[in-house]
């Protein structure tokens, strides 16, 4: 509980002695309001959230020694009818149950009926909205859903229940043995698939697009929460085969490797391609005068089918237009792609460069890029990434197109190699993502601020909804949150928490060690927030529950202040006893400036930690030879969070 400031600070009895750089302190007794107990309240009780150490994940923030997941192998086959704006799709799944348990159904994503009338979607979002349907009316046509057993289809019994639907098996399916599933299904295209997928004119952008089977995992069993929109994508890792048949004249980029460029490209892009693949700079693959001449396709008429194939990925989407002009370098063998049409020239035409360098800087930062390709598509959708494939709209600024670029280039890291549950931990994705984007930004354009000054800007975001009144807990289901709300909550404020966690609270070197360990640990497989949080603790060496659940559990506001100073002078030393407080639940370390009259300064760092005991002041004595402190400042620099900075300065009379 919080002490009044005159109760706070007759219990406060810190001695601290500095002489010159020279500390010593003397640790106080605990007041009874004090006490770590089982009916604690505190910002540092023990955080009594985290689920209990067992054989699939470990204390220490491991997989267990029988951590197990899910493997789903898809063969897909689509066929885009431009005239009917229609998509038809057949898929074989191989679903292999790696869990303890036999299962008698499974569950698919039939994220296209969010567009049928009176869905969920439908009524939760406005239809002019973002994440809403435009009017437009659709949803998936399941035509037949079969499980081959004993080289047999036998149709399986499914019930409808909106964006994911029941399917009954044939027979069980036993822990190890896998499961292969026929199933064909058709849709119309949305025009605007609530900001994820979609069509412009000739261009089409297919997300969502086949039944994806829903992950089963140790925490929760079935996760099967509705697509809405809002909340993004949670699934299983595994092998694609992708055929895409499209009228001849279209160029089709997708998630994976293209394998037969002998059947869809013609010789001088194959040789393009191959030129791309050891070029650092961009070259081009096709180019607008191709597009206009016809050179750009083998032919025009009829169809063509692209296929592709990707590994240990768990998901995959495509684009295609016959307007697409196609750039493409390489990063030590990795192909950076982008497709854009001649209208979006002036600044994509670096688009190809701006891939590259996110891949790079990602790689050497934190962990190295595990895929062949990367690609970056324009058209409609403003910003939407799926396995080795982002989509982005047309940009007037460069440095715009880049923020979004290598945002969402870098969601492959989050969460496509480190696959966590973003349709319910949204900032487990977006924040992180969000975090390391800081750095890319920075690399990419100096000029426009370092790292820092870019998380600064975050923050002063952070602080001025604080003030506002308008912030809201980190860890909520995305689709509750009110779609103004999402981007400052899940994705600048988590970034906040781990740059202040970074650079203020554990530093630079175990940050980073505890973040690049949290990928390898976690990379292709399911973490919970209690894994990355047991991870930086273990490899960080410090316990942060306060820290988890003032930045990510409550919603705590912070506002540190100089309550009191008293100076006394003695032969030439300045005797200063300083009283800084606390004013609200959280609680950060304290950063002090002192200015002395000989135009000096000082600062001096206490952990957040000092407020343990006492949470609402604290108290440190200093002695100064031959000057006299003039002015003591808290956070001068603004490197924390603060809602009332007029409480932060004392200056002597």
């Amino acid at each position: 509980m919080f002490l009044s400031r005159s109760a706070a600070a007759a219990a406060v009895l810190f001695t601290a002695v500095v002489a010159g750089a020279q500390q010593t302190m003397s640790v106080p007794a605990q007041t009874p309001e004090s006490r770590r107990g089982a009916g604690d309240t505190s910002i540092f009780a023990p955080l009594n959230l985290y689920p209990s150490p067992n054989v699939y994940r470990t204390g220490g923030g491991q997989p267990g020694s029988r951590y197990w997941q899910q493997r789903a192998d898809y063969d897909l086959h689509a066929t885009l009818d431009t005239a009917a704006k229609s998509l038809s799709g057949t898929m074989t799944l191989r679903y292999t149950n790696n869990s303890p348990n036999t299962l008698t159904y499974i569950w698919v994503q039939t994220e296209q009926n969010a567009f049928r009338p009176n869905s969920l979607n439908t009524l939760v979002f406005a239809p002019d909205s973002r994440f809403g349907s435009r009017s437009f009316v659709g949803g998936d046509v399941i035509d037949r859903f079969n499980q081959v057993v004993g080289g047999k289809g036998i149709p399986l019994t499914l019930r409808d229940n909106g964006t994911v639907t029941k399917v009954d098996l044939a027979q069980p399916l036993a822990p190890g043995k896998t499961a292969t599933f026929d199933a064909a299904w058709h849709f119309l295209i949305p025009e605007h698939g609530a900001d994820r997928m979609g069509r412009d004119g000739a261009l089409y952008e297919l997300a969502q697009w086949y039944p994806r089977v829903n992950v089963y995992d140790d925490v929760r069993g079935w996760n099967t929460e509705p697509y809405l929109g809002q909340g993004e994508f949670y699934l299983e890792y595994g092998d694609f085969n992708l055929s895409v048949t499209v009228p001849a004249g279209y160029i089709v980029a997708a998630t994976g490797s293209l394998t037969n460029p002998h059947e869809v490209l013609t010789a001088a892009e194959i040789n393009s391609l191959a030129k791309a693949a050891k070029s650092a700079t961009p070259v081009a693959i096709v180019t607008e005068a191709e597009l206009k001449s016809g050179a750009a396709r083998p032919r025009t008429t009829g169809t063509m089918t692209w296929h592709f194939t990707a590994h240990r990925v768990r998901d995959v989407a495509w684009a295609a237009s016959p307007d697409y002009q196609w750039d493409a370098s390489s990063w030590k063998g990795i192909l950076a792609q982008s497709y854009y049409r001649p209208s979006a020239a002036v600044n994509w035409d670096d688009a190809a460069d701006q891939a590259r360098m996110s891949i790079e800087e990602y790689s050497e930062r934190w962990f190295t890029y595990p895929y062949p390709q990367v690609t970056v598509v324009e058209g409609p959708i403003s910003g939407m990434e799926y396995p080795m494939l982002a989509m982005e709209a047309k940009s007037q600024d460069k440095f715009d197109l880049y923020n979004v670029i290598t945002h969402e280039v870098g969601h492959n890291w989050f969460p496509m190699i480190v696959g966590s549950n973003e349709r319910v931990q949204f900032w487990q994705d977006e924040g992180l993502n969000t975090f390391i984007n800081t750095f890319s930004e920075a690399r990419r354009y100096p000029q426009r601020g370092d790292q820092m000054q870019r998380a600064a800007a975050q923050r002063a975001e952070i602080e001025a909804t604080q003030k506002l009144n308008i912030d809201i807990p980190i860890i909520m289901n995305p689709d509750r949150i009110d779609p103004g709300k999402l981007g400052f909550t899940e994705y600048d404020k988590t970034s906040v928490g781990l740059q202040l966690l970074r650079q203020e609270i554990i530093g630079p070197a175990a940050f980073d060690e505890g973040f690049r360990e949290y990928i390898r640990l976690w990379a292709f497989k399911h973490p919970t927030p209690t894994d990355f949080f047991r991870t930086m603790e273990s490899v960080s060496g410090t316990r942060l529950d306060w820290f988890w659940r003032e930045w990510f559990y409550e919603d705590p506001h912070f506002d540190q202040s100089v309550e009191n100073v008293q100076t006394t002078d003695s032969s030439g030393t300045q005797h200063v006893v300083v009283v800084y407080g606390n004013l609200a639940r959280g609680v950060l370390p304290i950063l002090a400036r002192f200015t002395f009259s000989d135009g000096t300064t000082q600062d001096f760092k206490y952990p957040a930690l000092v407020w343990s005991i006492n949470s609402a002041n604290y108290m440190r004595e200093y002695d100064f030879i031959g000057k006299k402190v003039t002015r003591i400042d808290l956070d001068p620099d603004h490197l924390l969070v603060d809602v009332d900075r007029t409480n932060n300065t004392w200056v002597a009379k």
